[in-house]
């Protein structure tokens, strides 16, 4: 990011945090939806990039209809949005009655046995407020991953952010993430990853709504090495001021294979929960980036998914698998939205240290 786009990034997040915040509910959620449909009408890099994601997971779709579900996926990515600058003054009661999740027993029973669990979420609904909700309602404290941003300042105010909620935010630089997170499962505790995207080389291949994408290994890693239980999450919002959400059950590691096809078969169960999660409510999936194998070379892209260019996505700190040596093969230019947020690469595992992490906290295994 240029130093120029970087300070103006900085600066609408500033203003987002403190002038939003303010503003009554019914004010703010009125200019979510102004912003949102101005955006959609515009017909920028995200909301095609967004259009075209949508039709992979709703593939009979008439073209009427992804309309539709692009404009309701705008609106749900600005009621994020809307709610993120709010969250910090929203008081312990309006964070409660905010989030009413399905099947918690998964979560609350997986800590009360003392062996740790691994939450992995995709880019559904607002995961900042069901972080907040659990670090509230559950007073349980949790640790999650954000890649360093420029400027400095930037990144400062996300992590202030989501300190602010209650949780530990450990930069993904230095190799030392995963290694950290292990030692928090190792001691029973909670650890919160965005899992739905990694396009780097360590990325696992798995089959998502029929064709290939790639998803980080680290919360399959991070289960296997610690003992962890595994609990894949989706969210989704309705017309109510409520966000919905289920906590599914638990992804068993298999009992055959070496490290690499358990990792392999891991990832998938949980890209198949995610998909439900997604085919369920797809407009509320807020994923404005190329995800499939196949849109990173535009020949190979199927009917009814037209090449288009990425946009950035909203707010991914929570997710880990291996730096990249280059940059990302999205080119990530910015879309309809802010201009850059803390991106989902806390579910990656630096390769080298996924190979020794069996024997070590400070080697990684498993954004």
């Amino acid at each position: 990011m240029s130093g120029l786009r970087g300070r103006l990034a900085d600066g609408a997040y500033a203003l987002g945090w403190s002038t939003v915040r303010k503003l009554p509910e019914p004010v703010a959620v009125r200019l979510g939806r102004t912003i949102a449909d101005i955006a959609w009408k515009r017909r920028g890099k995200g909301v095609r990039r967004l259009e075209a994601n949508y039709a992979r997971v709703v593939p009979d779709a008439s073209p009427q209809r992804l309309a539709e579900l692009s404009r309701a996926g705008m609106r749900s990515y600005l009621r994020y949005w809307m709610e993120s600058f709010r969250l910090p003054s929203w008081s312990e009661e309006r964070v409660r009655t905010g989030f009413d999740p399905q099947d918690v027993h998964h979560l609350t029973e997986g800590l009360a046995s003392g062996r740790g669990v691994v939450l992995a979420l995709p880019h559904l609904g607002n995961w900042d407020l069901a972080g907040a909700w659990v670090t509230t309602e559950l007073r349980t404290p949790f640790t999650t991953v954000a890649e360093r941003l420029n400027p400095e300042s930037l990144y400062d105010r996300f992590v202030a952010y989501r300190e602010g909620l209650g949780m530990e935010v450990l930069p993904h630089s230095g190799g030392s993430a995963f290694g950290t997170l292990a030692r928090r499962l190792r001691d029973g505790g909670l650890v919160c990853l965005v899992a739905d995207r990694d396009l780097s080389a360590s990325g696992i291949e798995v089959t998502f709504f029929g064709e290939t994408a790639r998803m980080p290994a680290g919360p399959a890693l991070l289960a296997q090495q610690t003992g962890a239980l595994l609990l894949p999450v989706t969210l989704w919002y309705d017309e109510s001021a409520v966000m919905r959400g289920r906590v599914h059950p638990p992804v068993p590691v298999p009992e055959s294979g070496d490290r690499a096809e358990k990792t392999s078969v891991m990832t998938q169960a949980l890209a198949d929960a995610f998909a439900e999660g997604i085919a369920a409510h797809p407009e509320d999936w807020h994923m404005l980036q190329r995800l499939w194998l196949s849109d990173l070379d535009p020949a190979g892209a199927p009917p009814g998914a037209s090449p288009a260019p990425d946009a950035l996505t909203p707010g991914e700190g929570p997710a880990v698998s291996a730096p990249r040596s280059g940059p990302d093969p999205s080119g990530e230019p910015s879309g309809t939205a802010p201009a850059a947020t803390p991106r989902d690469d806390s579910a990656r595992v630096p390769r080298d240290e996924a190979r020794e992490g069996a024997t070590s906290d400070t080697a990684e295994g498993a954004s």
